[in-house]
């Protein structure tokens, strides 16, 4: 857990400049959904954190919290939440702190507040704080130093009279004194009354960190907007450039680009030593994208993934160093069956037989295009729709084939059992893929063998500088109990291949012997141990089953019950077996996939038992949800 002034002293002493983020809580279901996804993509930007805003009145400040949880642990940025005191009685501030840090929040931004909307005046509510310090001084009492505390600084308050000024300096001085450890201005256009502000604050003896926050001009009404809200002075040349183009909204962003870049330049040049910029977003992505572009920031980019997935940043999460395959494509899934487990031995993955493992039940599986939100309700009809305009109506296994190799080519944006489009290393095999999905086998999961990649590899690299990684191949497919009745007597004859298959009813089929997990992914770093951050094994498989039919089943509700797409799916999800096959011999990305195609051309395997075994397979039956209820071997003569 990091606080700002921790990374922002990481960035000054490698001498380079930083930027972030703050993004408010939509007021609609689908508002929220978009703003995560976009969250997800401007953190390729780089930003050092991110801050959520607090509604005035805190209307949203569920919202804010659960934006807070899901940035630290799902999407893996470090957040800095907005707190205030509007309308926020003693009790209620006390259980945002506890939620923040208990999401693995280390950051606050301390605000007074805005009047609740419909007010002109601010005043306290009972049994709340009346200014901004007090916010301060209750943080710092009960929570010591676990947090970094900002607050609010105003560059114009440097053009107010002499006295008054003094006496918001005093103000501020005071706040700093009172355990605050950054400064987050609020949004200006003239650079000389920020710098000159800038001198002022280092005058009075205030040297923590100050925060600049720069606003992209988006259009002109968006413009005019924000800064008669805030009553932010707009220097003349602003407006001689700006207004001519009032009505094209292309060329105001093109202008106001240009000038606000200007700004950042001349503050990052300045004599004030302040290497980093505070972007308001208004949740909005290409104003920001386009200045980072501007300042040529985003080219010099270059994010390292510790781990080839992506870290939570929670508290019990942190150490986090190795998790299941099977949850590659459904991250939120995982992170939220497995919130309670109770072992996390030297940050390893947790043993899935954990009386705390996560029940299917109390998570809830539903495909994204027709995800629902308990707190805030969704147009589920229209969420449907969404789906059948991306999927259609299957009618056959050919049209559902179809489906999956599309999405393998990249040519589909999602499929049930994938909350994202394809990685980059699938594009390494997605050709053989696609050819695996006209022949039956639907594939949900994959990644092709990797012998000794450098650990700064766009596609497969990860964790520390001059290292290397390494991959088993790996895939996870849907197959018809006819076509895996073909497919297992021939991939048995690899002795470097294991499997596991299941179905719906929990019955499993494998020929490991081996008890204990099997490391797909591996890295070996200087001065460190071999990293095996990602494993196959049968426990965490068998929990995995029961989401992976079940989304097969919500995909199938998206149509009607009479309907052929629904009878299709459904029959599918009842009867198909669940299949991952590892090839344990990394150097060769091909031999997977050798086996598949002779099973598809061999004629069907004879009547009389649903595989044909070879000796020493296991069958589990009634597995669920990770207890084993009976295991024996089946010995076949």
């Amino acid at each position: 857990m990091v606080k700002i002034t921790q990374k922002l002293a990481k960035a000054d002493r490698e001498d380079r400049v930083w930027w972030s983020f703050e993004y408010f809580p939509p007021r609609t279901a689908q508002g929220l959904q978009n703003l995560y996804d976009r969250i997800e993509r401007m953190r390729q930007l780089g930003p050092e954190f991110i801050d959520i805003t607090w509604n005035a009145g805190g209307r949203t400040s569920d919202l804010t919290s659960e934006l807070v949880k899901t940035c630290q642990g799902v999407i893996g940025v470090e957040t800095c939440m907005h707190l205030t005191c509007t309308n926020m009685p003693k009790e209620k501030v006390d259980i945002a702190l506890r939620d923040a840090k208990a999401a693995g929040c280390r950051n606050i931004l301390a605000l007074r507040g805005d009047p609740p909307a419909g007010q002109d005046e601010w005043s306290a509510v009972e049994g709340g704080f009346v200014h901004g310090i007090d916010l301060v001084r209750h943080i710092r009492k009960h929570y010591d130093d676990y947090f970094d505390i900002a607050v609010a600084g105003f560059p114009q308050d440097v053009l107010l009279p002499p006295s008054q000024f003094e006496k918001e300096m005093f103000h501020l001085k005071n706040k700093i004194d009172a355990g605050a450890t950054l400064i987050f201005t609020q949004m200006f256009y003239d650079v000389e009354v920020f710098l000159k502000w800038v001198a002022e604050v280092r005058k009075a003896g205030i040297t923590v960190p100050i925060i600049p926050g720069i606003a992209p001009i988006q259009t002109w009404n968006g413009f005019i907007r924000s800064t008669s809200l805030a009553k932010t002075q707009i220097p003349q040349n602003y407006h001689d450039l700006l207004e001519p183009h009032k009505n094209n909204d292309e060329k105001v962003r093109e202008i106001g680009i240009r000038l606000v870049t200007e700004m950042c330049r001349t503050i990052l040049a300045s004599e004030h030593n302040i290497r980093g910029l505070h972007f308001y977003t208004m949740n909005l992505e290409k104003g920001t994208k386009m200045l980072l572009e501007e300042l040529n920031l985003v080219p010099r980019l270059e994010i390292i993934k510790p781990l080839p997935w992506r870290q939570s940043l929670t508290p019990t999460r942190r150490t986090e160093t190795i998790r299941p395959i099977f949850w590659a494509n459904r991250t939120k899934s995982y992170l939220s069956r497995t919130e309670n487990w109770d072992e996390y031995p030297n940050g390893r993955f947790g043993d899935s037989r954990s009386p705390a493992y996560g029940e299917l039940d109390g998570y809830g599986v539903w495909i994204k295009q027709t995800a629902r939100n308990a707190d805030i309700p969704l147009a589920f009809d229209e969420q449907k729709e969404q789906a059948i305009t991306l999927w259609g109506s299957p009618t056959s296994l050919a049209d559902v084939s179809s489906l999956f190799s599309r999405f393998c080519l990249g040519n589909l944006s999602a499929l049930p059992w994938s909350d994202q489009p394809p990685s980059s290393e699938t594009s390494i095999i997605d050709t053989q893929l696609a050819k695996l999905n006209e022949l039956g086998f639907l594939t949900i999961n994959s990644q092709p063998a990797v012998n000794g990649a450098s650990s700064d590899d766009p596609t497969f690299g990860w964790g520390p500088a001059k290292g290397y990684v390494y991959q088993k191949a790996y895939l996870e497919f849907f197959a018809s109990p006819a076509l895996l009745n073909k497919l297992l007597p021939i991939i048995s004859r690899d002795p470097l291949i294991t499997y596991y298959a299941i179905n719906k009813q929990g019955d499993l089929r494998t020929n490991s012997h081996s008890e204990g997990p099997n490391a797909v992914t591996w890295g070996v770093f200087p001065g460190k141990e071999i990293i095996q951050p990602t494993i196959v094994e049968a426990v965490s498989f068998m929990a995995w089953k029961d989401e992976a039919f079940e989304l097969g089943v919500q995909w199938a509700q998206v149509y009607g019950t009479d309907s052929p797409s629904y009878k299709l799916i459904s029959e599918m999800m009842n009867t198909y077996f669940l299949v991952n096959v590892v090839h344990n011999d990394f150097k060769d990305t091909d031999l997977i996939f050798k086996g598949f195609h002779e099973a598809a051309a061999a004629p069907a395997a004879a009547k009389g038992g649903s595989f044909n075994l070879q000796n020493g397979i296991k069958s589990i039956n009634d597995v669920t949800h990770g207890l084993e209820k009976q295991a024996q071997p089946v010995v076949v003569a």
